[in-house]
């Protein structure tokens, strides 16, 4: 009775599940406010909580508020002291940058480094196959500012040290070495010193220095003056001296050359570098070519599975082609000098290419006289000093090796202090010489 059915809630709502399940609700729909971040808010102005200075306590004036304050500038004094260490020890990687940094600009104010190769062909108006000095060719581009009418083959061209492209022609294409070789002021020597030689002196001057400075006499005469001379003998005896003498007495450009600095590293070189140095003597006609220890590159031809020698033998057979090709050279005039001429190519030497042959022999007794007096004439000799003595010894002194006693003996007298050389000096310094000249053999022993 007043019981209301089975399974239909009660109205007053008093069912325990009912609020079970509110509860539940509520905890679900809880808000939660999200983490706080620093993403999008304005940092407060000042400077930063760990680099802020400390509050310093009492605020009033005493010796404890003094005292904390020298505190905190002691450790700011350290902390400055710290930041400026740690400037000026960066690591090596930072100083590193810094050094390419400053090449960089340093680069930037030098200009771009180029190279310089020669032009073998021209394809088309755009591209071109160049060589350089180490050997292979390349097939480039030829930039747009490039003047192309300069451009033609053989010539020396500027390239780019990366691309390898055409970016200059060189109007003087002459060979630095070439330039290096001419003499720019002319020796001190003459023909007044030079001892003795009056022979070669001649010679030399028919042959070299008289076609030059007067062609019309050879005209007159209807001859032909010769093309070059070779001084031949041994060491010692005037050969680069009587040269340097006709460098000093003529106004014709002056080449001097060494045999050994024709012969050059890479194939080829060589051969160029000999026809460089003749068309320069004919670009300053008049003009004397000297070339010493013509040996180096003028020995006879023989097979040889050597790559070096076979490039030597190149170099000679291109400085015959000089002296004897289809070319006339009548204003250049060629010097050679060597020890053994009888290891020189017969082919070098033959009339035609070599007209003259001067020898130089050893000093006679007449050469040896004006030698000494020309090396002594500045010195001074004491009384008991007979230089007749020591020129009619028999020995076989050359000029150089008189020169070398009359210094020597200069040199003994001036480590005892004395300004006058006796004649002890000068027997001392010529066995001196003479010991050094037979390689270590006393004079007077023979094996």
């Amino acid at each position: 009775m007043g019981n209301a059915a089975s399974g239909i809630p009660p109205p007053g709502g008093n069912n325990p599940n009912d609020k079970q399940e509110k509860e539940k609700k509520d905890d679900k729909k809880k808000w939660e406010p999200p983490l706080p971040t620093r993403v999008g808010k304005k940092k407060k102005r000042g400077p930063d909580a760990a680099s802020k200075l400390p509050a310093v306590y009492p605020t009033t004036r005493c010796r404890l508020r003094l005292l904390k304050m020298e505190r905190i500038k002691d450790y700011l004094l350290l902390e400055e002291e710290f930041v400026q260490n740690q400037e000026r020890l960066k690591p090596e990687a930072t100083r590193d940058e810094r050094n390419e940094e400053e090449r960089s600009k340093v680069d930037d104010l030098r200009g771009s480094p180029m190279a310089v190769g020669s032009l073998e062909e021209i394809i088309d108006d755009d591209h071109a196959i160049i060589s350089t000095a180490s050997g292979p060719e390349f097939y480039v581009s030829i930039m747009t500012f490039v003047d192309k009418d300069l451009l033609e083959p053989g010539c020396q061209v500027l390239l780019h040290h990366k691309t390898q492209s055409i970016i200059g022609v060189l109007q003087d294409d002459a060979d630095p070495m070439v330039s290096v070789m001419k003499l720019d002021k002319a020796p001190t020597e003459s023909y007044a010193d030079i001892g003795g030689l009056e022979n070669q002196i001649q010679e030399i001057k028919e042959s070299v220095e008289l076609p030059l400075t007067h062609p019309e006499l050879y005209e007159e005469m209807g001859i032909r003056p010769p093309k070059g001379v070779i001084l031949y003998g041994v060491p010692g005896t005037g050969k680069t001296l009587l040269a340097k003498a006709v460098a000093n007495q003529t106004s014709a450009t002056f080449l001097r050359v060494v045999g050994s600095e024709l012969i050059q590293k890479y194939l080829g070189d060589g051969p160029k570098l000999v026809r460089e140095l003749f068309r320069v003597a004919e670009e300053h006609a008049p003009s004397i070519v000297f070339i010493d220890e013509i040996d180096a590159i003028g020995t006879k031809r023989y097979d040889s599975t050597s790559g070096g020698e076979r490039e030597i033998q190149r170099t000679m057979l291109e400085l015959l082609n000089q002296l004897d090709g289809f070319d006339t050279r009548g204003d250049v005039k060629v010097i050679m000098a060597t020890n053994k001429i009888e290891s020189l190519d017969p082919a070098l030497i033959r009339p035609g290419r070599i007209d003259r042959k001067i020898e130089f022999p050893l000093p006679d007794i007449k050469t040896k006289r004006h030698i000494f007096r020309l090396h002594t004439s500045r010195m001074s000799l004491a009384d008991d000093v007979d230089l007749e003595e020591f020129v009619t010894a028999k020995d076989d002194l050359s000029g150089a090796d008189i020169k070398a006693v009359c210094t020597e003996a200069g040199l003994l007298a001036l480590r005892e202090r004395r300004m006058r050389v006796t004649k002890a000096d000068f027997s001392a310094a010529r066995e001196r010489v003479l010991y050094r000249k037979n390689e270590g053999l006393p004079e007077g022993l023979y094996l």
